[in-house]
């Protein structure tokens, strides 16, 4: 399965704790990431400087759905399941 256009649903649903080049202290779940372009495409694809959890995020007909927004509500979900405990 291939990514959607224009969806990124993935760079904008989770949080990520890891440093993001212009975001050193990773982003927070509903924010969308400042290496996005306007197609929504990851700048940092196939670099390294890319969020080792980021790489290992691969595209599946469960998490994406029919829609960006099916994808959005999934990631969301997640994020929230997994979040560590205060």
């Amino acid at each position: 399965m291939e990514c959607r256009p224009h969806c990124a649903a993935c760079c904008i649903a989770p949080s990520i704790s890891s440093p993001i080049p212009g975001m050193p202290n990773g982003k927070p779940a509903g924010v969308a990431c400042v290496q996005l372009d306007e197609q929504g495409r990851c700048r940092l694809f196939g670099q390294p400087q890319r969020p080792a959890v980021c790489a290992s995020l691969q595209p599946a007909l469960e998490m994406c759905g029919q829609s960006r927004q099916q994808a959005m509500l999934w990631l969301a979900r997640l994020d929230h399941l997994t979040r560590p405990l205060a």
